[in-house]
């Protein structure tokens, strides 16, 4: 075998061994001429110098790049950072730091290159609305920091994406393509955008959406935003909204309970204007109405269960099962005819049994009551509450003529002004008692037309009047203090408790003086009343009377003198003379009394 390789093994015809001998590697060449062709295939290269080169090597820790000069330049690797697509073949730019060091090692700086570079390639890219690519380097005050070019950019948080961004640490350290939308010449400062890049494709894809969108269309969109009033999903470039109305069936106070943000659902489009700008969409018409799926059996009469979900003055919401709700009114939780609000009966998260009312599948409309739980009160009314019984009632309201009563939830009565009090004369019934108070009353009359009963209080005791009419006889005298003066006459306290009146003539005193408040007086009974429970009294008849029966005692003593004095004895003339005195002594008494009158 050996033999046969040497066999195919020829020297060289031309080769020049004595060439070779004597140190000449070549033929026909000097080693002068052989080192001028060589550095003629090098580059011309000077310090700090940028120049192009060929990545030919790259380890953890550094690039290798071939500038086409004698030796190959070293770069570290983390000035590549903001570009981790770099591989062997790429071309680089290249700052020359030094020909050669001390090891005789070509030092190159790719970081230098871009700076020397960079503000007339930032403001190429703004001119011709280039695509480049940054290295996020860190979080700022309103955005992040982008490394350009090796210059720092400001990218606002807005610029990111076009969705709103929850974390930006997620992007310190990746590398994105941007543009640059703005420049300060004066500041150097630089603004790029990543959002502008995205738009434009998602512009394309929102006409291609927006064109093909009809009602009644299933869509599948990602929660985008969520808010007090409703969830905004992304169709794909295309931003529509489920109002909180449209998520279930069922009442929704917050949208949280139903999506998650970024949550990937379907939704039927509702509705959308002309242009097609603001789309409604719906996730709860996607699943039956809850109406539909009702027990059939259900009807007026049945019990139900519930929890109370929404709650108004007028009455109450309940849901008896997701989506189905009957309304209670405030009229149907209490018998009693009170106006109340129907908070004093129930509050949100409460559960309740209640009777159906009315039930209309069509309307989906359902009312409840929960007073038909309890049998009706009035139903028994004459059972329970006869004319002549005695009960305790709890005072609801005032108006001018008597006090409102309740006995019992849902059994009112009216106790009238003339009802309350034998003695007292009472011009409003809040003189008398107080709301919220219990008063003892004795059904005197049942309306059960109306649902109301008329009631007494003074009834519970025996009329005094009926004494009092022994004791306040016309003509009799009481001392009594005048405790209200009035326009019209004077309120006199009277013995157990009663009162009288008296005009301004009847309050005239025995020297002319009208009679004042507290004022205590004898008063005489000029008239009594019992029906009317009247007694008009008079201060002034008492000294009047004693001068008349005086003046009467001395006329009638007048007259009996003067008939003494015109006796005669003649017997046929007895009479006749007996007339005429006693018609002269008339005459007389009566000049006199003229002229005291006078």
């Amino acid at each position: 075998m050996e033999s046969e390789k040497l066999k195919n093994v020829a020297p060289l015809e031309d080769f020049n061994w004595d060439a070779y001998e004597n140190g000449e590697t070549t033929t026909g060449l000097s080693h002068e001429e052989l080192e001028k062709a060589y550095d003629g295939t090098l580059n011309k290269i000077n310090d700090h110098e940028v120049v192009d080169g060929t990545v030919i090597s790259i380890d953890k820790r550094n690039v290798v790049v071939n500038i086409g000069y004698k030796s190959d330049g070293i770069i570290p690797v983390n000035e590549f950072r903001y570009n981790p697509d770099l591989k062997v073949g790429d071309t680089v730019e290249v700052y020359i730091e030094n020909q050669e060091d001390k090891k005789g090692q070509l030092i190159l700086s790719h970081k230098k290159a871009r700076a020397t570079r960079s503000w007339d390639r930032v403001n190429a890219a703004l001119e011709n609305d280039e695509i480049i690519k940054g290295y996020i380097k860190c979080r700022t005050k309103g955005g992040m920091i982008v490394d350009v070019f090796g210059i720092e950019a400001f990218l606002p948080g807005s610029q990111i994406d076009v969705k709103p961004i929850r974390d930006y640490d997620v992007f310190v350290g990746k590398t994105m393509e941007f543009k640059v939308v703005k420049i300060n010449q004066e500041f150097k400062n630089v603004v790029v955008s990543h959002k502008a890049l995205i738009e434009a494709e998602l512009e394309q894809q929102k006409k291609e959406i927006i064109s093909k969108l009809e009602k009644g269309q299933v869509l599948e969109g990602t929660v985008k935003n969520i808010t007090s009033y409703g969830v905004f999903i992304d169709l794909g470039g295309v931003d529509g909204l489920i109002h909180i109305t449209d998520l279930s069936w069922g009442r929704v106070s917050d949208p949280h309970e139903v999506v998650q943000l970024d949550q990937k659902l379907n939704v039927v489009i509702l509705d959308f204007d002309d242009e097609k700008k603001r789309i409604a969409l719906g996730l709860k018409q996607l699943t039956p109405h809850p109406w539909d799926a009702l027990d059939p059996n259900l009807k007026v009469g049945d019990h139900v269960k519930g929890k109370v979900v929404v709650m108004a003055d007028y009455g109450a919401f309940i849901e008896i099962a997701p989506g189905v709700e009957g309304l209670i009114h405030v009229s149907e939780m209490s018998w009693s005819q009170h106006l109340r609000s129907a908070q004093d009966f129930m509050k949100v998260g409460d559960e309740v049994e209640a009777v159906i009312l009315t039930l209309d599948r069509e309307e989906r409309k359902m009312s409840l009551g929960i007073k038909q739980l309890k049998p009706d009160p009035w139903e028994t009314i004459e059972e329970k509450y006869p004319v002549g019984s005695k009960h305790t009632a709890k005072v609801r309201n005032f108006t001018n003529f008597g006090v409102f009563v309740e006995i019992e939830e849902g059994v009112d009565g009216l106790i009238h002004i003339s009802d309350l009090s034998w003695t007292k004369k009472i011009k409003h019934p809040s003189e008398f008692t107080q709301i919220g108070a219990d008063i003892d009353v004795i059904v005197l009359e049942i309306d059960k037309e109306n649902r109301r009963l008329s009631l007494g209080h003074k009834q519970l005791e025996e009329n005094p009047w009926d004494v009092f009419e022994t004791v306040f006889t016309v003509g009799s005298v009481h001392e009594g203090t005048i405790i209200e003066m009035l326009d019209k006459g004077a309120v006199i306290a009277l013995p157990y408790g009663v009162e009288g009146f008296a005009t301004p003539k009847h309050l005239v005193k025995e020297d002319g003086t009208q009679a004042q408040l507290d004022e205590k007086l004898p008063f005489k009974v000029i008239e009594f009343n019992k029906d009317a429970k009247r007694i008009i009294l008079s201060h002034s008849r008492i000294f009047e009377d004693a001068a008349k029966a005086e003046e009467r005692a001395e006329k009638k003593a007048a007259a009996k003198k003067s008939s003494k004095k015109e006796e005669t004895p003649m017997i046929q003339n007895q009479i006749a003379s007996t007339t005429l005195g006693d018609i002269d002594a008339l005459a007389a008494l009566k000049e006199q009394m003229e002229a005291e009158q006078k």
